[in-house]
């Protein structure tokens, strides 16, 4: 495991792919700058391209644990950052009962009745540790101003406390499926990192290295199939997750040669819509085994 910082990007390509993740050399001098320069990275990109997988990739290279706030709508500063341990506090509390009002709050207000949440883990953690802010664009306009602080200084301020420093700065990739627009204020504390669909070569790659006795012609063509298939105006494009799934499928089938029926027959894996399996289903009729026409 790499416990020091990398001196090149290419070393962070190596090592990127040492744990079969294969990087390009955007993603690894992105990488490479954000710890550099302690900047969280901003990850874009459509759903199941690696976004997320960046972040365990990188939690394994430095054998740090990952942390992972996992955003939604509705997502608050309780579930985020912390929140107080009312049950624990309402017992000390009856405890101490007839001691001076001060005295108790001095006592209920400390860091043994404190109940952690992601950020806050993060920060508190005496070991470095890899942050994961999954899907941002879930979560509410507001709600990203729980995020600055943290982005910026890596520190959070608990009124009750003061404020709570980082003893070690957490590696932070935040992803997003861009479903809508960020504010200026968390997107200038970051590093911007897009990640879209791979090229057929490089997905390839991404499939002999990830599906498990798989050979290069059959790999070589489920790349092709599916960039074709994306050329269509669908619903939900596959991922690359959804290839791997594909290329799994196919594997078990006893698949050696992806012709017409092969397609049709596994097009659920692919594609989650029906409107897509129907709309590439008539489209794809052959007799070539590779390429889809365009709609």
């Amino acid at each position: 495991m790499h416990q020091v910082p990398f001196s090149t990007p290419g070393e962070v390509s190596d090592a990127l792919e040492a744990v079969d993740y294969l990087s390009d050399p955007t993603i690894s001098q992105t990488v490479f700058l954000a710890e550099r320069l302690a900047k969280p990275v901003l990850v874009e990109g459509p759903a199941g391209v690696g976004k997320t997988e960046l972040a365990k990739a990188l939690a394994k290279i430095h054998d740090r644990r990952l942390i992972r706030l996992q955003c939604y709508e509705g997502l608050d500063e309780a579930k985020a950052l912390y929140e107080w341990n009312y049950k624990k506090q309402l017992l000390r509390i009856q405890a101490e009962k007839g001691a001076e009002w001060r005295a108790i709050e001095d006592d209920i207000f400390a860091e043994e009745f404190l109940l952690t949440r992601p950020l806050l883990e993060a920060i508190t953690s005496t070991e470095p540790v890899v942050l994961l802010i999954d899907e941002v664009d879930r979560v509410e306009v507001e709600t990203e101003a729980l995020l600055l602080e943290v982005l910026s200084d890596f520190q959070v301020s608990i009124p009750e406390l003061g404020t709570i420093r980082a003893a070690s700065a957490p590696l932070v990739i935040l992803t997003s499926n861009n479903t809508r627009e960020l504010s200026e204020a968390l997107k200038r504390r970051c590093l911007f990192l897009h990640i879209g669909y791979p090229s057929v070569g490089r997905e390839k790659q991404i499939i002999l290295a990830r599906v498990e006795g798989i050979t290069d012609h059959l790999a070589d063509q489920v790349a092709r199939v599916v960039r074709s298939i994306r050329s269509h105006q669908l619903r939900k494009p596959p991922s690359v997750s959804e290839t791997l799934d594909w290329a799994r499928t196919l594997i078990e089938l006893g698949v050696t040669e992806v012709d017409v029926a092969a397609v049709k027959d596994t097009l659920n894996v692919l594609l989650k819509y029906q409107t897509d399996i129907e709309k590439v289903g008539d489209a794809y009729t052959g007799p070539e085994p590779i390429e889809l026409p365009v709609a």
